[in-house]
């Protein structure tokens, strides 16, 4: 069996990517285009692991190009997306709930041959928009939330929404705005699994903010995370302090919020600014990460993980000799490592996404429309559940 599978999407232009979320069974990618030339569209890319296919399907998405995309946590067929529209000479960064046809909800169908030829429009349940507020960087889902709050961040507003009516109506019930000298704009957030749903991380400019969102107000402040923009964030899904940001200074940081003056871990194996960094969400020494150096690299962050020691070994298998090699082994936390570096992408790599229903299973994306599966190297697999 090969480790490497490649899938050379058919679009124009991409950045925007996201795995279906509320799909557990099927391993199923979304994608959507940035193309001036033509009309935007998702891509669906189903990955059949058992054949090594890869089937693609097309819908239409007419509101032009998408900047971000992201899944319900709840309802399969459910999306949103952040798009460009022209209104009144200026472009303008809007966002949506859409919903797929029927038959394009589940990632076990055999997508009709002629999607391409002949692609059905996504269904528009509702617009995010309050235009007073500005262009939206990104709208974020309640983490395993029953698919009914989002967040968007628009220039230096956070927005939290209620979708009423299946999704067909959103209202704003709570908002904060980013205070201080300049335009501040954020540029990117992340929704916490942790702390029953309450607390969010977002970045603007070099800055990295915690907010509660019960009371909508700032709880941290790590002003210069990085030494230039922070481009994305992502909160370890076992840890519950564990933040990871990456950015244009070609760095990977490892936070605890409780003490942030100083990050745990700094990672510098880029060359270039990096995009998008992601844990794994069952096994959170994996970390993904991809940049404009065309490369997408996979580190085994074990010393920092929820299992810094590996895994305990039974007393009884162990012989008087092995017994006190692995106490003495036992006090050093393990090893960090680079596990690979991922060279199929010719341009650079904007997102980066584990799959929902497959945790050894990842996707990266480069804006010239190349989409390219990997898997965990089979021999880090057995190394972490043995």
């Amino acid at each position: 069996f090969v480790n490497k599978l490649q899938y050379l999407a058919r679009i124009d232009r991409a950045r925007a990517l996201t795995a279906q979320t509320a799909e557990t069974d099927a391993i199923r990618f979304l994608v959507g285009t940035q193309s001036l030339k033509f009309d935007n569209q998702i891509h669906i890319i189903d990955f059949d692991d058992e054949n090594n296919v890869i089937n693609k399907s097309v819908l239409l998405h007419d509101a032009g190009e998408i900047w971000h995309i992201s899944g319900s946590p709840a309802d399969k067929a459910v999306l949103t997306t952040c798009y460009s529209k022209t209104s009144e000479s200026r472009v303008l960064t809007c966002a949506a709930v859409w919903r797929m046809p029927p038959e394009w909800e589940s990632g076990s169908h055999e997508s009709p041959d002629d999607s391409s030829n002949n692609p059905q429009t996504l269904e528009l349940l509702c617009h995010l928009d309050n235009t007073a507020h500005g262009s939206v960087a990104c709208v974020l889902w309640e983490p395993m939330g029953d698919g009914k709050r989002v967040i968007s961040l628009a220039e230096n507003h956070m927005l939290l929404w209620d979708l009423q009516e299946s999704s067909t109506k959103a209202t704003i019930s709570s908002s904060a705005t980013l205070e201080g000298k300049g335009q501040l704009k954020f540029t990117a957030g992340k929704w916490s699994p942790h702390h029953n749903n309450t607390q969010l991380a977002t970045a603007n400019d070099t800055a990295i903010r915690g907010w509660d969102l019960r009371s909508m107000s700032q709880i941290y402040c790590i002003e210069n995370a990085h030494g230039q923009l922070v481009r994305d964030l992502d909160f370890n899904p076992n840890k519950q302090y564990y933040l990871a940001s990456c950015g244009d200074d070609c760095k990977v940081k490892f936070w605890d919020v409780r003490h942030i003056n100083e990050p745990v871990k700094c990672l510098e194996e880029h060359s270039h600014w990096v995009w998008s960094v992601r844990y794994n969400h069952s096994h959170d020494q994996l970390l993904l990460t991809g940049s404009s150096d065309s490369r997408v690299i996979l580190s085994n962050m074990v010393s920092i993980s929820s299992e810094p020691f590996g895994h305990l070994v039974d007393d009884d298998e162990l012989s008087d000799n092995e017994e006190s090699q692995q106490e003495d082994k036992g006090k050093e936390p393990l090893q960090d490592s680079i596990i690979a570096t991922y060279e199929e992408h010719e341009d650079s790599v904007y997102a980066v996404e584990w799959s929902a229903a497959d945790p050894w299973l990842f996707a990266s994306l480069s804006y010239d429309g190349r989409l390219v599966i990997n898997r965990v190297p089979r021999a880090l697999k057995y190394r972490i559940l043995l």
